[in-house]
């Protein structure tokens, strides 16, 4: 529950100088700071309507305006403007978009391990939520998915205070009467609290005219267990809408007006949709006021209040503000799309790519009900065309941005198509909210198809209103992040063990080169024991840990895993360490495979680099290996790479190794690596240290990376790709050998080559023409055997027409090859071409048959397979099932007593039908 705060909280010293009331909301019971005496309510929604449009304000300030008077405003007053951070929140490994501007600084900011990168600070930062997604254009604008946050923010460290709850408060007094020309008296601060990330404490939401415009957030407590602990370090965190104050100073009805303006009125026209009446829109903006979506039946409230006051018919009222909230949620999907991808998110089943595309699936879903024919694609191009100078990223990923919305599109139409035989197994018992969630998690498939192809049944699948907010609320964050210890593979004695000991020295990253030294011994439990420093690596960052041996007190052990618990490096010897009263341990590493450790995890960054200038800047490393056979990175991207672009990228990462780059290995504090280089330094994982290593490779990659690496780019001496495959939608995994793992990878290579030249009886020099005649010789076979099974299928046509048991065609047909799929097709064909017919083919096997049984649509109404290959089993050895048209069954009876039995049954079902009356 949240903490209830003391009213003292929220008595400023600004109030108590401006004569403000504190009064309670006569509908709400909030609490609330005033100058208007005549105010009862905290002119919130829903205890007040909207009425801001009657307010005076500075003339109509566009999105961009409005951040800029934001930012211009509070760098006046000792801000430092701070470059907002991409919507996905690349350096959370907790959270996949950026929901706020305070995440920008949670937890690395906000825990005190980093300082912030100014303070105090000013930002508007672009946010994406889609918790509430289904109520976009609904309430007409006071849902978005994407939106800006502006906001100020101050980080009070016990030994340097900034300003507190006083400062902020006069500052949006300030900003609000002075810069959006808003009368005072009309202001109101309205008690609250708030809690995100972990954090929580007082807060006040500034209210005009029934519009929040701001909420000034005090974080003074981080939530642990569902208690409070006081934060040394209190936080000013304020989000100020950009949009709402668009919204407020245009005086539009709804917010999307505001927003998009022109572009607004081009989609409509695009879609060829009529304009709404201005007193639909006006009436419905009185309205929105009380409407809660997510209240049943305050929708049906809302349109019947808009007839209400517009005197109009409550369907033409429904119709009109339906389409109006479809047109209004496509234009704010294709931002938020167009935002995301921008930012290099790439569609896919996973991740931060899952919600993407949930948002794509939605968009397409309103669109498809305003113009089933018109592009999704079109109207993402068009916020791009809008955006671009507000957000450069969107002009220099135009090009994958449409394209990767078109290949969505065509996936979608796919889906379509084919979306009712994926589910129509599902449909025999209906489908709750958790079937409708579980079928769009596997297959994608909308909820909407599902209760489509339910209603052909004559079963009834209600669709949750909020069904795309509740599967988004899922998949906000990775359902675990786990700890450095988690990953270790120690035991947790040993863990716990680990961690008394000071930080390791760290030789092999001061010397990665280095292959022998000396070192303290601090500590043995078992096998395992620490150094006051030490040359082996420990397996991290997808790299392997070294080997070795180790000479400690005069005995030498085998070093045969290295892992590490926090900051201390725990070895584990090939059995238990006995010797430990000497202080002294001298360790030498497996030079080879830590060389070849070294180059595979250069290459790594290498390729990607590459990949990134090859593919795109959307491309993100979603996984990497690094072993002494190979290495393995996993990217994100839209599509199988070509063998041009595989081509493409090697040639181009051997062109680096050929260069000759120096690459440097360097610890820097976090705020000015992130101001240097941007968030690519997080490709391979985010560390929680004030402090970062950063390898740096000369105008190609930088990375913050924990692994060992070459100096120089020519150390890695080659690179071959040797496998190049896509894993999982979204995702292309690249496997390469560097070094002189390059000519063994080559030699296996030509030993493989080799075989199967003598395979196809190859000369050695004219593999290329043998397999060329192989594969004609394989095609005219191919023909030849196409050609007696259609021949067979003839056979088998006669067969079924004069085979009949009391109307019904009953036949047990020998299939003339060991070939269960193609026998499948033709009993396909027979089935949907003999509707009363029951066929079974045999396909013979080893010690029997394999029985494959279809049952036409007519016959079905008769028997079910399930039944039939019960009744046989009855009778006859079999073994296997069915349901509904199809069976398939296992004998090692003869086609003939098959066909016996099967007779026999449909007879004796036959003989009781016709019995009934």
């Amino acid at each position: 529950m949240p903490l209830q705060a003391s009213p003292d909280e929220y008595r400023l010293q600004f109030f108590k100088e401006n004569s403000y009331q504190r009064k309670r909301c006569s509908v709400g019971g909030d609490f609330f700071w005033t100058l208007n005496s005549g105010f009862d309510t905290c002119q919130d929604v829903p205890d007040t309507d909207y009425w801001f449009d009657k307010i005076p304000s500075v003339p109509g300030l566009t999105v961009s305006e409005a951040r800029r008077k934001f930012i211009n405003f509070f760098a006046r007053h000792g801000h430092t403007p701070v470059p907002p951070r991409p919507v996905v929140a690349r350096w959370r490994e907790d959270l996949y978009l950026t929901i706020a501007s305070i995440v920008d600084f949670q937890p690395h900011v906000t825990s005190g391990l980093v300082p912030p990168p100014a303070n105090p600070l000013v930002i508007s930062q672009p946010c994406i939520r889609l918790e509430d997604i289904d109520n976009v254009g609904l309430t007409i604008g006071r849902h978005l998915t994407t939106f800006e946050m502006a906001a100020h923010h101050a980080f009070n460290y016990p030994d340097k205070w900034v300003y507190w709850k006083d400062e902020t408060v006069r500052y949006a007094y300030e900003f609000f009467t002075k810069e959006l020309g808003i009368p005072g008296d009309l202001i109101v601060f309205k008690e609250s609290w708030w809690e995100g990330g972990g954090n929580a404490g007082p807060s006040f939401e500034v209210t005009v005219g029934g519009l929040e415009l701001a909420t000034l957030v005090f974080m003074q407590y981080r939530v642990e267990n569902d208690n409070y602990v006081e934060l040394p370090l209190k936080i000013v965190d304020t989000g100020y809408g950009v949009e709402r104050m668009a919204w407020f100073t245009q005086k539009t009805p709804t917010a999307f007006h505001a927003i998009y303006g022109q572009l607004l009125d081009k989609v409509r026209s695009e879609l060829g949709l009529p304009r709404p009446p201005d007193e639909y829109l006006w009436a419905a903006f009185r309205a929105a006021a009380k409407f809660n979506p997510d209240v049943e039946g305050s929708l049906d409230n809302f349109y019947s209040q808009v007839a209400r006051i517009t005197g109009a018919n409550i369907g033409d009222v429904r119709g009109v503000l339906e389409r109006e909230a479809r047109l209004y949620s496509v234009i704010d999907h294709a931002k938020t799309i167009a935002m995301m991808l921008g930012d290099g998110v790439v569609p896919s089943n996973s991740g931060e790519g899952y919600l993407a595309r949930l948002v794509i699936r939605r968009a397409l879903r309103q669109l498809r009900q305003l113009n089933e024919s018109y592009s999704l694609t079109n109207i993402v191009n068009m916020q791009v065309d809008m955006w671009a100078s507000d957000f450069p990223q969107l002009k220099e990923s135009r090009n994958y941005i449409v394209e990767a919305v078109t290949l969505e599109e065509e996936k979608y139409r796919d889906l379509l198509r084919r979306g009712e035989k994926l589910i129509v197994k599902e449909l025999s018992q209906g489908a709750d909210t958790e079937t409708l969630i579980r079928l769009y998690d596997s297959y994608g498939v909308p909820p909407e198809l599902i209760a489509e192809a339910a209603a052909k049944r004559g079963l009834a699948v209600s669709v949750p209103r909020n069904f795309y907010s509740l599967v988004a609320a899922r998949h906000r964050a990775p359902a675990k992040v786990r700890s450095v210890e988690e990953k270790a593979s120690l035991p947790e004695d040993v863990v716990e063990w680990a961690r008394k000991f000071r930080p390791t020295v760290l030789l092999f990253h001061s010397d990665p080169y280095a292959r022998a030294f000396t070192a303290r011994l601090l500590g043995v439990r078992g096998p395992y024991f620490v150094l006051d420093a030490t040359l082996f690596y420990a397996t991290g960052g997808g790299q392997l840990h070294d080997i070795g041996t180790v000479e400690i007190c005069g005995e030498s052990y085998k070093v045969v895993d290295v892992q590490k618990v926090g900051n201390v490096i725990v070895h584990k010897a090939d059995r238990d360490v006995s010797a430990t009263e000497c202080g002294d341990a001298k360790g030498e590493i497996d030079w080879v495979r830590r060389f070849r450790l070294m180059r595979h995890h250069t290459a790594t960054h290498i390729i990607l680099g590459a990949a990134r200038r090859v593919l795109g800047s959307h491309v993100w490393q979603a996984g990497a290996e690094k072993t002494p056979e190979k290495g393995r990175l996993d990217i994100t991207h839209h599509k199988p790479l070509t063998r041009d672009e595989i081509r493409k990228i090697e040639e181009l990462a051997n062109r680096v190794v050929d260069e000759r780059r120096p690459i440097t290995q360097t610890y820097m504090d976090r705020n000015e690596a992130e101001a240097k280089y941007g968030f690519v330094l997080y490709e391979g994982g985010v560390p929680m240290e004030p402090k970062i290593r950063v390898v740096d490779i000369q105008d190609w990659d930088v990375e913050a990376c924990f692994g060992t690496h070459v100096a120089n780019t020519s150390d890695v001496g080659g690179i071959k790709i040797v496998n190049v495959e896509k894993i999982q939608d979204g995702v292309v995994r690249l496997e390469y050998v560097a070094g002189t793992r390059v000519p063994e990878e080559m030699s296996s290579l030509e030993d493989r080559l080799s075989k199967i030249s003598e395979e196809i009886g190859s000369g050695g020099s004219d593999e290329l023409s043998k397999v060329k005649e192989l594969k004609e010789e394989l095609q005219r076979l191919e023909d030849t055997v196409k050609a007696y099974r259609s021949i067979w299928l003839s056979l088998a046509k006669n067969n079924l027409t004069s085979s009949s048991v009391g109307g019904v065609h009953v036949a047990v047909i020998e299939y003339p090859e060991p070939d269960v799929k193609s026998a499948r097709e033709a009993l396909k064909e027979l089935t949907q071409e003999f509707t009363n017919s029951i066929v079974t083919i045999a396909v013979k096997q080893d010690k029997g048959y394999t029985y494959e049984l279809g049952i036409g649509r007519e016959a079905a109404k008769l028997v079910d397979a399930k039944d039939l290959i019960a009744a046989v089993g009855s009778q006859l050895n079999v073994s296997g099932g069915g349901r509904g048209t199809y069976g398939s069954f296992y004998s090692s009876e003869s086609p003939e007593k098959i066909d016996e039995a099967m007779r026999k049954i449909i007879n004796d079902i036959r003989s009781k039908t016709s019995k009934q009356p």
